[in-house]
């Protein structure tokens, strides 16, 4: 039987907004060993103060990843229980926040960027640098079309990728109700071929998105998109064999269930923009009622926000063919890889009281 391992891409720094001073690379070395992750992204690979941190605190284990040094690996391992540690190692990523103009309207797209090599991030944020503020948050805002970053980042390094995070959230996403696309080739036209993944995010799931065609050619991958390092696999996905950034990533590009296992999630309705809502008056409504309100808050009659459901509902509706249109040949849809959900196990012992996972009661 192959050896099998756990890897969250998606994770944030303590240089990033609203993150625990718990996310440095020892504490999230210590969580993943606690959660049995074996592979976790670095993170905000941009930031400098977070890259030079990396650079001093990693070490290149397997080709393409990096691991603690020693002296810093069984201090995060000390109080890890005998039967959970097991050799974590980092991958390098960042997220950029691209907020850009495209035929005359703003649109807002988070991207996932993964690289071979620190190397490699090296020559990437020396080239982004020039185009803003990479020192500000773990997270650069940058004026970006997202089909622009991905050329740059091909051409910083051909091994590099580029998957569109959390594709769903109404904000900042590719295909969320506010982004002003309806595909993945509408935002990335002619580089579309190049993307081979898309996040699902915290508030959808493998069958949510298995409901939209445009997302046939590409893996569905799943990650914490974490704060703080206890949040570590709350999503994650499943590999099989040796780790490797090669190895991952070629997995996902072909989607070969020998290497990927696919993914595990939270249950889409614990995500806070599962559903349509106005956080303002406290209103949380199903696509069916939002719909028979006219998509206007209950409450005070502003516009609600369009959740992740809806918006999945929209784009369905819109490929399947209306009546008296000339029905097109439909390619056979090749199989998805596998999903299965999960309930953290802190959420068990908080339903009974009714309370957050974390209270002091």
């Amino acid at each position: 039987m192959q050896p099998r391992y756990y890897a969250d891409l998606h994770i944030h720094s303590h240089h990033s907004r609203a993150t625990s001073p718990a996310c440095t690379p020892e504490g999230l070395s210590r969580w993943a060993q606690l959660k049995g992750v074996g592979v976790i992204g670095t993170g905000d690979c941009t930031h400098p103060g977070w890259f030079a941190e990396l650079h001093d605190k990693l070490t290149e284990d397997a080709p393409g990843l990096y691991t603690l040094k020693p002296a810093l690996r069984d201090d995060a391992s000390r109080d890890v229980p005998d039967a959970c540690r097991a050799p974590v190692r980092f991958l390098v990523t960042g997220e950029i926040s691209s907020i850009y103009k495209r035929d005359g309207s703003c649109r807002k797209v988070h991207s996932l960027i993964l690289l071979p090599s620190l190397d490699a991030a090296d020559r990437l944020n020396v080239r982004i640098a020039r185009i803003g503020n990479i020192r500000s948050d773990g997270r650069p805002i940058l004026r970006l079309d997202p089909r622009d970053l991905l050329e740059l980042l091909l051409e910083t390094d051909p091994r590099a990728a580029l998957i569109p995070a959390h594709i769903w959230t109404p904000w900042f996403s590719m295909l969320g109700a506010k982004s002003g696309f309806d595909s993945l080739q509408a935002c990335f036209g002619h580089l579309s071929p190049h993307i081979f993944a898309v996040e699902t995010g915290l508030s959808s799931d493998a069958p949510m998105n298995h409901r939209i065609r445009c997302l046939d050619s590409v893996a569905l991958v799943s990650n914490s998109d974490l704060h703080s390092p206890s949040s570590l696999g709350r999503n994650t996905n499943l590999f099989f064999g040796s780790p490797s950034y090669d190895a991952m990533l070629g997995g996902l590009r072909a989607r070969d269930p020998a290497v990927c296992g696919g993914t595990i999630d939270l249950f889409p309705e614990e995500g806070k923009y599962h559903h349509d809502g106005h956080r303002a008056c406290r209103v949380c409504l199903a696509p069916e009622e939002s719909l028979a309100r006219a998509n206007l808050c209950p409450a005070c009659g502003k516009p609600l926000t369009i959740g992740v459901l809806h918006r999945v509902i929209e784009l369905e509706r819109m490929q399947t063919p209306r009546p008296g249109d000339q029905a097109s040949p439909t390619p056979e849809r090749p199989p998805p890889l596998p999903y299965r959900h999960i309930v953290p196990l802190p959420q068990l012992p908080a339903q009974p009281p009714n309370t957050a996972p974390a209270p002091k009661k």
